[in-house]
């Protein structure tokens, strides 16, 4: 089995930085190429110029922010990779990048930025199981 390219989405939780842990180890053990993938909230439409502009600002330098600390991660352990900041569901916006992208393996944290008590397994990452054209590696 080979994985040419990983997709490692990310939210900024401790459980996007241990999947993305898990990710640097499998790409160095297959010569693997990450794509580090965010996906943001959609732009508000509803807001007109100069303000609109503003709020994409606003949500682009946020989302450059939290994709930072794992960039640096990929770069210190000196693995090719590829940042993507990305509009849309998580869920959907995932299984698209894996479809386009022809991504062999997935590799993401069961539960992101919300964390809900008692919840076995995130619903972004219940739906990349069931959406993805690929194996999906799980991480807590």
């Amino acid at each position: 089995m080979k994985f040419d390219k990983i997709l490692n989405p990310v939210d900024g939780s401790e459980h996007s930085r241990h999947s993305t842990a898990y990710a640097i180890e499998l790409a160095k053990q297959f010569g693997s190429k990450i794509i580090l993938l965010h996906c943001h909230s959609r732009f508000p439409v509803v807001l007109s110029e100069p303000y609109f502009q503003q709020a994409v600002n606003e949500i682009m330098k946020a989302s450059e922010t939290l994709v930072e600390p794992f960039e640096e991660m990929l770069t210190e352990a000196g693995v090719d990779f590829e940042a993507r900041i990305l509009e849309g569901l998580p869920g959907s916006t995932i299984a698209e990048v894996v479809r386009i992208e022809k991504v062999d393996l997935v590799v993401m944290g069961s539960r992101g930025v919300s964390d809900f008590e008692g919840l076995f397994l995130g619903s972004v990452a219940h739906q990349v199981l069931h959406k993805s054209d690929c194996p999906v590696f799980i991480t807590k």
